[in-house]
């Protein structure tokens, strides 16, 4: 990647964004040694313009960025980090330098259960419930996405409001992971849901 450095005297803005909650976190600045070490090491590093010296993020506090990503700009002299962040990330306490709470919406953790079970698929370890619907096949699991659907529609007809969203959960799991047994993933379902919503959709 090549970066301009020349516009801020041998500085670029690197803005760090949560790759699971997508908060942005803080601003920092890189000159070119920093930007090397935050890619040798895959901890961020910026450089201080206080102090005038490189400081890894997270050396006194143990907080370190863990880096996921890192792209430029169109212009080439601002990055975007995207980090896995170990502890809050202001000096202060706060979870972003902006005091906002760094927190995913629940919805999110839909991608992570797909990227579990992604996992399960590929590695199929032993004495693992995911592993054991792989292994049983197409049908069984289709089955069961049904035995699910049925529970989920007998506690919305006449059971309690908890045992409905119990129910529903298992729905969901069961048809995630027979999804990735087809090579899709929920995103798919995502996406299907939101063409329809647009104006020009039309059904099949």
């Amino acid at each position: 990647m090549e970066l301009n450095f020349d516009k801020m005297n041998g500085l670029v803005p690197a803005i760090i964004q949560d790759n699971s909650t997508r908060t942005v976190l803080m601003l920092g600045f890189m000159n070119q040694e920093a930007y090397q070490k935050t890619i040798e090491t895959g901890k961020v590093t910026f450089f201080s313009r206080t102090r005038n010296q490189l400081w890894t993020k997270g050396e006194t506090s143990g907080h370190y960025l863990d880096v996921v990503s890192i792209s430029a700009d169109c212009d080439q002299d601002t990055l975007l980090i995207k980090v896995n962040p170990h502890g809050p990330v202001c000096h202060t306490g706060a979870d972003t330098c902006w005091n906002e709470k760094n927190e995913a919406e629940d919805i999110m953790f839909l991608k992570e259960l797909q990227d579990f079970i992604d996992k399960r698929h590929e590695e199929m370890p032993e004495k693992s419930y995911t592993t054991s619907l792989f292994r049983s096949g197409v049908n069984k699991m289709a089955q069961k996405v049904g035995e699910e659907a049925v529970e989920t529609v007998i506690e919305a007809c006449n059971g309690t409001d908890e045992r409905l969203i119990y129910e529903g959960a298992d729905l969901i799991y069961h048809l995630i992971v027979l999804l990735t047994s087809k090579g899709y993933r929920i995103e798919d379902l995502a996406r299907e849901l939101r063409e329809r919503h647009s104006e020009n959709w039309k059904k099949h």
